[in-house]
Order: structure tokens, then sequence, then C-alpha cells
């Protein structure tokens, strides 16, 4: 079962923004992977195009209460760069496959900002969203010796959940 997304006025060190309800289907897998790891998130739609008003608000007070923003967004995918203009937390963006170019519109609009306000994308899609999470995680480990160790268990146990051999190969000669 999917998280459902979190809010909450307690301090979150991550935020999980999308343009749109149907972003969750992807962001949710940061959210999974964030709960796996025990760090505290809130999830918002934050549209740069419907709810610019928001999106200003809430790029403008981030700081107070996040440590990170991972922005999804699809087709024009302004979100993300929007969120990174007004705000100096680092934002990790993730490309929705939601249009008939499967993603890369959007994987090139936030790929593509101009110098000087930065944005790390990720992969399109659900690779993406967990890779982002995997990202801030790591970024919040630097000054958090338990979440290091979290971090480096399921980094572990990520490596010793990879088979050696595929199933359907019973007995293979050497």
């Amino acid at each position: 079962m999917a998280p459902r997304p979190k809010s909450s006025s307690r301090k979150k060190p991550v935020a999980i923004i999308m343009g749109s309800q149907s972003d969750w289907a992807t962001m949710q897998h940061a959210a999974e992977t964030l709960d796996r790891l025990k760090i505290g998130y809130e999830a918002l739609i934050v549209s740069a195009h419907r709810t610019p008003d928001r999106l200003y608000a809430f790029a403008k007070s981030a700081h107070k209460k996040h440590k990170i923003i991972l922005a999804g967004a699809g087709g024009a995918a302004h979100l993300p760069g929007m969120a990174a203009a007004m705000t100096t937390l680092p934002v990790f963006g993730v490309p929705m496959n939601v249009t008939a170019l499967e993603g890369k519109d959007s994987l090139l609009s936030i790929v593509q900002m101009p110098a000087g306000i930065p944005v790390g994308t990720l992969a399109i899609g659900k690779p993406g969203a967990v890779n982002a999470a995997l990202l801030a995680a790591a970024v919040l480990a630097l000054n958090d010796k338990r979440l290091a160790k979290r971090l480096a268990s399921f980094r572990k146990a990520q490596t010793a959940s990879v088979a050696k051999r595929p199933k359907s190969a019973i007995a293979q000669p050497a």
C-alpha cells in the first residue's frame, strides 16, 4: 500500500512537491523510500501554472520547515526551476512521464536551468523519484550519523537482494 501524503505543522526535512494529483503516482515512490529510511516529509500539490501564489508562498518559506525539496513536474516542468529560483534550499527535480513525449520534454525542461539557479535533475518517472529520495537522504546523512547508518544498511540490503543467478537457471555449468 502506498504511503499517504503527509502534512503536518511539525518540521519535516524533506518537502515533496508536485504539480498535480496525478504526479503522486510517481512521487509516492520518493515518499516510500523516505519512509523506509525514517525521514520525515511533507507532500504538497503546488502547481507553477495553476497555483502560482501557492508556489510563491511555499518556496519563500520552505527554509523554515524543510532542508531539501523534491519537485516532480511534467510537461513544461517549470515547478522545480521556479521553486529553486525562490529558495536557497537544494531542489531535486523529477521529470514525470505524463505526456506524448514520455517525459523527455520534462527532462529537458528541468535539466536546462540557467547558470545560477541549480536544480539537481534525476531520471524520468519512478527511478527518478526513488533516486531523488536517496539523494536527499545522502545529503541529510552528512550531518546525521544515525541516518548515515540507516542509509548504509539500505544499500547493503539492496546489494544482498541481488541474486547471483536467475531463478530459471537451476543448474548451470561453471
